[in-house]
């Protein structure tokens, strides 16, 4: 058995999902392109859509869930007049009209029209092929062997809406979320409104929070930088406290270093910085604080606690130093 060293990447990637490949498994071929355990997705994006998924490495994971929470920008072809069991067209068709009867029957000011009714708090059923579990089972499990189950709605939340182009029965749609939207079921009760049926032809995830499709890069260029050019790899790799750069920061004495990375209470004595600016009311109303060793590294997340007047951790992220077998 070959033994080799773990990379030490820390931070977030933003890797363009191609269709075909699911969250978990460009996770499993990061793991062997970067020759690193500690790697997540930061949540699903079907196999069939493509775009932006951004990937935690080592102590970035621990903002798996931080970054999943964000807004999510969309674009998707809905085509109208079609309904499939999935609500996409990966699905078995369960209704259609003609292409003409739709385009007679639906205009672009008739799909403007419907938007509104979308926009805001809206609440949506989760579709049968997806991942949610009920009564410890994940839907598509029940979908695939032909059950159907009552599905609790939930909220979500849509504060974009845009109709960017419509050339029957096809029509292209921008859409700004929240977290745990169905941007197929919202197509399919879009073509419920319109009153022909609809569902989702193709979905492309633009954004998830701080992360854009400019940065995002596809397995086969990673793999490319991993081998050819380290240097410009890392330059991908969003460090972990740029997720909180509005946070004001300090930094801890050399000589304190231990009491930072042991999570331990803070002072003014503690730190770099003025004592009037460890003490300042804008320090202390910060909702969170960014934490730095002397030479720069970061470590945690504090608040400042009244209570004790001292600074105290919320969340640490100490790079990680693991090792790699293969």
């Amino acid at each position: 058995m070959q033994h080799r060293s773990q990379n030490n990447y820390n931070g977030m990637l933003v890797v363009y999902k191609e269709p075909g490949f699911t969250s978990s498994d460009v996770v499993a071929k990061l793991r062997g392109i970067l020759h690193m355990r500690k790697i997540g997705h930061t949540g699903t994006l079907d196999p069939a859509a493509e775009g932006v998924l951004p990937v935690c490495l080592g102590s970035g994971t621990k903002l798996v869930d931080l970054i999943a929470d964000r807004d999510k920008e969309y674009e998707a072809i809905l085509r109208l007049g079609t309904v499939t069991d999935t609500q996409d067209m990966t699905g078995t068709v369960v209704s259609r009209i003609s292409d003409e009867e739709v385009q007679n029957r639906i205009s672009r000011e008739d799909i403007l029209a419907v938007l509104p009714h979308f926009m805001g708090e809206i609440r949506q059923i989760p579709p049968m092929y997806s991942a949610v579990w009920v009564n410890g089972r994940r839907l598509y499990e029940l979908a695939r062997k032909g059950q159907v189950v009552e599905r609790p709605s939930r909220t979500v939340v849509i504060s974009a809406f845009d109709l960017l182009d419509y050339q029957p029965p096809l029509a292209r749609i921008r859409v700004v979320c929240s977290k745990g939207t169905y941007i197929r079921t919202l197509c399919e009760d879009i073509g419920k409104a319109l009153g022909v049926g609809g569902c989702m032809e193709h979905l492309l995830r633009r954004r998830v929070g701080i992360f854009t499709l400019e940065r995002a890069k596809k397995l086969s260029e990673i793999e490319e930088l991993a081998k050819t050019d380290e240097d410009a790899l890392k330059a991908l790799i969003y460090p972990v406290d740029s997720f909180f750069a509005d946070a004001p920061s300090l930094h801890v004495r050399s000589e304190d270093l231990l009491y930072l990375k042991n999570g331990n209470p803070l002072g003014p004595s503690n730190m770099m910085e003025e004592a009037d600016l460890v003490n300042s009311p804008q320090m202390h109303a910060a909702p969170q604080v960014r934490v730095y060793g002397e030479d720069g590294m970061f470590y945690a997340l504090y608040r400042y606690n009244k209570d004790r007047d001292r600074y105290v951790v919320t969340k640490m992220f100490a790079p990680d130093t693991a090792t790699y077998t293969c």
